[in-house]
């Protein structure tokens, strides 16, 4: 049952900023992206911001953040000086093919779509459905769910541009590309792209996201990731959330798998005000294989919220959740995850764990693991733990001679670092073992270099 919105204000000033900006939503862009945007409003306008009232929003609540007041980016940002000048990765040896989004708009004037020597096509959403309408108009909106999901139908009613990715069949990537968001601006800002990865069959794709504010201004961020997984099509994301604690992330990404295929996400959230990741899996072919893997450390307040949505719609199909969390100081976390096994999946393997420590007595962590089996040949489980540091082993490295503080950061390395060994791109995942280390430490742990030194 959907329960329908609390405050008709929020409603009623978006419903007024589309009609007042419509010409410029729809300028630049095919029909049939433009066409869907009144029936995504009407969505929005039923189901409305969603409220604690929601099973799944039980522990988040997004009211106080939609009621403050942003610019809205619906044309790019003009600034007077070279992002690269004030922007760079600071991630040793990570040699990949990189993109930046800037306030949601594609970063690149002199080359929104880049088409790679093996035939991979990587750039502008808005200039793909120009240059590709056929493979847009094939894939855009039909993973994302508009009706049940309101803050997925508020980004199609708005969303302007984003990042386009297609690996055509049989193509192999030499390096990962890797996709940077960032906010920048002087006043508080709402974005919201839209992404669209196509993985043909046979292809293998490997993409690394990267979420930073540069400014220390309010940001809200509403996105939307489509991905299509192809038949026996291999797909690796990696996705680091490292913004400020004046930022929040709203993130839902939609992936469908076909048969055969392999999908693997894993996001580290290092840093966020409030951040909300909802993942929508289908696995719609048999033998398919996905893992849905994350790891966040909060503290100060933050808010750190993750909803899985794991669909067996087939069968020989196998999938794997694990989550963990590092709660410190009054930070706070919620974690639902969901696996749903169709009476045609016979023989799926479907495993969920979701493992928190919380630091002090006023973290606190919300848990809810669930299975939803209608077939009756499977192997499942789920299981999750809320808790403090086991004492039994405090006290068998202190006998070893470790001190009482590096026993504790070694323990939750260990305990971190089951996640962050599953990411593929080695120097990647060799850099955030380092700035896990540092954010356990209480240290800045920053994966980027910026001259505006924002806090």
């Amino acid at each position: 049952m959907s329960i329908k919105t609390q405050n008709p204000d929020i409603k009623a000033h978006f419903v007024e900023l589309f009609h007042d900006h419509n010409d410029e939503l729809n300028n630049g862009l095919p029909d049939f992206i433009n066409k869907q945007r009144d029936k995504a409003l009407e969505n929005f306008k039923n189901l409305g911001i969603p409220t604690k009232k929601l099973e799944r929003y039980k522990y988040t609540d997004l009211t106080p953040v939609f009621e403050k007041t942003y610019r809205n980016y619906f044309q790019p940002k003009n600034i007077d000086f070279k992002i690269n000048e004030i922007f760079k990765c600071d991630v040793p040896e990570l040699d990949t093919n990189m993109i930046i989004l800037l306030n949601g708009w594609y970063y690149d004037n002199d080359n929104l779509l880049k088409k790679l020597d093996n035939g991979i096509v990587i750039g502008s959403l808005r200039e793909a459905a120009k240059q590709y309408p056929e493979i847009v108009k094939k894939h855009y909106n039909n993973y994302a769910d508009n009706e049940k999901e309101s803050l997925t139908a508020l980004n199609t009613a708005f969303a302007q541009d984003g990042v386009f990715f297609y690996a055509p069949k049989g193509a192999v990537m030499e390096k990962p590309i890797q996709i940077i968001n960032i906010l920048l601006d002087e006043e508080a800002g709402m974005s919201q792209h839209r992404n669209l990865f196509v993985i043909e069959k046979n292809s293998e794709a490997n993409i690394i996201i990267c979420d930073h504010t540069l400014t220390q201004q309010t940001f809200l961020t509403n996105s939307v990731t489509e991905i299509f997984v192809n038949q026996s099509a291999r797909f690796d994301l990696a996705r680091i959330q490292n913004e400020h604690n004046g930022a929040t992330q709203l993130s839902q990404i939609y992936l469908q798998q076909e048969k055969d295929s392999s999908a693997s996400t894993n996001t580290i959230t290092l840093h966020g005000g409030l951040v909300r990741n909802d993942y929508h899996v289908k696995l719609n072919g048999e033998g398919c294989d996905n893992n849905t893997l994350g790891l966040f450390l909060s503290d100060r307040g933050q808010h750190i919220d993750n909803y899985i949505y794991i669909d067996h719609a087939k069968a020989h199909s196998q999938s794997n959740q694990l989550f963990k969390g590092v709660l410190d100081d009054f930070a706070t976390g919620a974690f639902n995850g969901r696996i749903h096994v169709q009476k045609d999946a016979q023989k799926t393997e479907a495993y969920q764990s979701n493992n928190n420590i919380l630091l002090t007595d006023d973290a606190k962590m919300n848990t809810k693991p669930q299975l939803e089996i209608y077939a009756d040949d499977v192997k499942c489980s789920h299981g999750a733990t809320v808790g403090q540091m086991d004492e039994n082993a405090l006290f068998y490295l202190r006998s070893r001679g470790i001190n009482y503080k590096e026993a504790r950061l070694l323990l939750m390395y260990a305990f971190a670092h089951e996640v962050i060994e599953k990411i593929t791109v080695k120097p990647l995942q060799e850099r955030i073992d380092e700035l896990v280390n540092k954010r356990l430490r209480g240290e800045l742990s920053r994966c980027n270099y910026c001259e505006i030194h924002c806090s």
